[in-house]
């Protein structure tokens, strides 16, 4: 059974940081894409990063300030979040579809992952 917990949430200052980390089972790496996707409230799901075997995907809202990363094809796969701003402020979750599939890793679009976990709320306020 595939299952995926995301954790890590807080908050945080503008300008801090946070490192989330998206525990799983079920799978691994070598053969799934791993996504973050965020949601705030009253507004529509924004896919923010995805990472698909050694190459990683960002939106460019978060381009250069997110890191994901996984250093165990069992996971976790960790999203590394700097220079914070209010407007990242969201539930995060982590999300996977196997490379079967034919998606791959979508940031735009249905973000159509076939296995979602519980987000964790990320809050950027002073």
């Amino acid at each position: 059974e595939v299952q995926l917990q995301a954790s890590g949430g807080g908050l945080v200052q503008p300008g801090g940081s946070l490192r989330l980390s998206c525990g799983f089972s079920g799978f691994i790496l070598d053969d799934h894409v791993i996504a973050w996707i965020r949601q705030a409230y009253g507004k529509e799901r924004e896919g923010v990063s995805c990472i698909s075997g050694t190459t990683a995907y960002y939106a460019d809202s978060v381009k250069g300030r997110f890191t994901i990363n996984s250093d165990n094809p069992k996971g976790p796969v960790y999203l590394q979040m700097n220079s914070l701003e209010p407007e990242d402020t969201a539930n995060y979750y982590c999300a996977t579809a196997p490379l079967s599939a034919g998606y791959g890793c979508q940031i735009y679009g249905p973000l159509n992952y076939d296995h979602w976990g519980q987000g964790t709320l990320v809050t950027v306020s002073s």
